[in-house]
């Protein structure tokens, strides 16, 4: 079993990615920890408190940093997952709370607790995973991995021409994740794109299970908007939720290995390219996937639900 912090910006498809986690057999969730990005840090952890309480899962929920380390900060995706993160589905207010350590003592306190077996999979902005190395830079040779959603090495930018949103959100954090020496994974657009998930696909999930399959249906009839007005598909990109399965099901997919870096200003702030600097190790790149198999893996699971 794989055990995994995510830090979250719920977000739609963030929201897929939690409820994912707390279903599948083979992963345990240790921890939610929460970013700006789709919405505001408070707006974050209120969503990611009430995805636990929906799912019926007690774990950790910890609030991270409300800006970037150096820019400043963006305006939340408001357009992509609605105002309150959910699309169309009314905020909530959990009864659940966070804890009182901050994002980034969190992380360092459960990797330290558990050496050698943390895979952090940060699937928004990467400011906690920077603050996390700068509080206890020891965590990189202690974590089992680090699994990013974010960035594209040919697909090109989804908020720019050049840059994927959680990179864009926050590069200079980004790219000290990337300057670390610890085992990384790259999940971009390169693989995500090509993860597509139908209206249909979403309404088949409310019979089996109607609590959580009927909640992320209703949820997700906005992203399909987006998705439509926008990128003119008939369904949604599975971003997040293709990084978490990625975690467990790695056979899923195709991997490349190279240094990155990102961009931090000018025209091409927030992109995500090859690095030739000899003092970063390799990232394993997800190039390739197994389109039908994540589909498959997202869906049956969140099926077993209820």
């Amino acid at each position: 079993m794989e055990k995994v912090i995510i830090d979250t910006d719920p977000g739609v498809d963030d929201a897929m990615a939690v409820l994912y986690a707390c279903l599948s057999p083979e992963i345990e969730l240790m921890g939610l920890t929460t970013i700006f990005g789709n919405v505001t840090t408070d707006i974050a952890t209120r969503n990611a408190l009430a995805l636990l309480e929906i799912a019926g899962v007690d774990v950790s929920v910890a609030r991270g940093a409300d800006k970037p380390l150096v820019q400043e900060q963006r305006e939340p995706a408001w357009e992509v997952h609605g105002r309150e993160g959910f699309g169309d589905v009314p905020a909530m207010s959990p009864a659940l709370s966070a804890i009182d350590e901050t994002a980034a003592e969190f992380i360092c306190r459960i990797v330290n607790e558990n050496p050698g077996e943390i895979t952090l999979c940060p699937v928004g902005p990467l400011t906690n995973i920077a603050l996390a190395l700068r509080l206890d830079p020891t965590i990189a040779s202690k974590v089992k991995g680090v699994t990013i959603m974010g960035g594209s090495i040919d697909e090109g930018g989804n908020v720019t021409p050049h840059a994927e949103a959680n990179i864009w959100q926050d590069p200079h954090a980004a790219d000290e994740v990337f300057a670390a020496n610890w085992p990384m994974t790259l999940v971009g657009l390169d693989v995500t794109h090509q993860v597509i998930c139908t209206p249909e696909d979403f309404a088949a999930l409310v019979p089996d299970a109607p609590k959580l399959g009927g909640f992320l249906n209703d949820a997700a009839q906005f992203y399909f908007q987006f998705h439509r007005k926008v990128d003119g598909i008939y369904g949604c990109h599975m971003h997040d939720p293709t990084a978490v399965i990625s975690i467990a099901h790695s056979s899923l997919f195709g991997v490349d290995h190279k240094p990155l870096e990102v961009i931090v200003d000018g025209e091409e702030v927030g992109r995500t390219k090859i690095s030739e600097k000899s003092d970063r190790n390799a990232v394993a790149i997800l190039r390739e996937v197994d389109v039908a198999g994540v589909q498959e893996e997202f869906l049956s699971m969140i099926k077993s639900g209820f």
